[in-house]
């Protein structure tokens, strides 16, 4: 089955440690420290290639991560930068945060090649720590952590106009006819589990794109059956054509059946109901009823409401022609710049020291506790014996936003705030 979805699981690098050593010459016995900086984590970047147009290969392959760069090393040596890790997706493809389903990316448009997460810095060795008053500093810095994340892809077929339509009406047969689309047709339900995207070419170098969006069924906008994995294909058109079996070769109401997709595409996405339609009552060459034409039928009940109708056969091509050139008139009248989805979930801070967690609590004997990965990762790598690192801990109290947490849950001064094995007395 296509492809057009997948959860995946990126990492971008842990930048490397820095490294701490002393210069150890001859004829000097205590040189400096010269403990060198570590490298930079590998980036997880996404790249549109155009010879993708499905998302299977990510349904093999789920987590990407990207390598951890080099820890510093002696005589000032620094680590060396992680390789980026390129992951390469179909145009269209929208990149969402798996857990609040919003928008990080969309490969779409001029958007080709994007930076989703940074690898982490490099940590800097202890040959950046020494001071007048510290001058043989025994600690570095960490490397930072790398991001992560899990994401949904979600491809979404970029096309001008979308041909929508119960399975069988007839849209492959139209698309394969009028453009240079070779899609898979046979006489049974859902055929087509796939779009299909066809360039079409009219006389003086017009044209549009036109996608063979597969077959709904009532419930689609629900779920049932593919209907979210067929809809979201449409959100990126800017036309729809209605396909009907005009001659119910099926014993399927044509009016029924576009009221029932109508109310899908209301239920999935309202503003789609917004955009240019219009009706291409197909098979008309099987038509045979004799008291009433079911093509005036639509026309009655359509064309009142702005959406035009047209009698076509796609076997025989009769009254395409005229279809198309109706369809082109009305791309006119809309902004054909491509949909592209807008950024709504910033990736800048995930996995940063300051985005994780901590809890303050105050137990039986009036101590104020304060654990989590946030502290204990601060801890491991501040050294608290200093003057530097007793003012880079205060700094990190503050901007992280624990004074204030502490003020608000009651802390007075002469308070004790116990962080896992570090104990102190509070005062502003």
């Amino acid at each position: 089955m296509f492809a057009d979805s997948a959860k995946i699981f990126i990492k971008s690098g842990k930048g490397g440690d820095g490294h701490v050593s002393f210069r150890r010459e001859l004829f000097v016995p205590n040189g400096g420290p010269d403990g060198g900086n570590g490298g930079k984590g590998g980036d997880i970047i996404f790249e549109i290639d155009d010879g993708l147009n499905t998302l299977t290969d990510f349904r093999q392959v789920r987590k990407y991560v990207a390598k951890d760069g080099e820890q510093g090393g002696k005589k000032r040596c620094h680590g060396a930068n992680a390789s980026d890790l390129l992951i390469k997706v179909p145009e269209g493809t929208v990149i969402k945060d798996f857990e609040t389903g919003k928008v990080i990316a969309d490969m779409s448009g001029e958007n080709r090649r994007e930076v989703i997460l940074k690898g982490g810095k490099g940590g800097l060795g202890n040959m950046n720590f020494a001071t007048p008053t510290m001058q043989a500093p025994k600690y570095a810095q960490p490397g930072q952590s790398g991001q992560e994340v899990w994401v949904q892809l979600e491809l979404k077929v970029i096309a001008d106009v979308g041909l929508v339509g119960f399975p069988n009406v007839g849209k492959s047969t139209l698309l394969s006819r009028v453009s240079n689309a070779k899609p898979k047709i046979a006489n049974y339900h859902f055929t087509t589990l796939d779009p299909h995207l066809g360039v079409v070419d009219l006389d003086g170098g017009a044209g549009f794109v036109m996608a063979d969006i597969p077959g709904l069924i009532e419930g689609a906008s629900q779920g049932i059956g593919l209907g979210h994995d067929f809809l979201r294909h449409i959100e990126r058109t800017k036309v729809l054509i209605h396909v009907v079996d005009a001659a119910s070769t099926e014993g399927r109401d044509p009016i029924a059946d576009i009221n029932a997709i109508n109310a899908e595409l209301e239920a999935y996405n309202p503003e789609l109901l917004e955009r240019p339609m219009v009706i291409a009552a197909n098979k008309t060459d099987a038509i045979y009823a004799e008291d009433e034409d079911p093509v005036e039928k639509l026309r009655a009940e359509f064309e009142p409401k702005g959406i035009k109708v047209y009698p076509i056969s796609a076997v025989s091509g009769k009254g395409i022609k005229e279809l198309l050139y109706a369809v082109y008139e009305l791309l006119q009248s809309v902004d054909r710049t491509p949909v592209i989805f807008e950024k709504e979930f910033d990736v800048s801070e995930l996995g940063s020291d300051l985005n994780l967690p901590y809890t303050i609590e105050k137990d039986d004997s009036g101590v104020y506790v304060v654990e989590g990965p946030k502290i204990d990762k601060m801890l491991g790598y501040t050294n608290l014996e200093t003057e530097k690192g007793f003012l880079f801990f205060q700094k990190f109290l503050r901007e992280t936003g624990i004074l204030a947490e502490l003020e608000e849950a009651g802390i007075q001064e002469g308070d004790t705030v116990r962080m896992y094995g570090l104990e102190f007395d509070y005062y502003k």
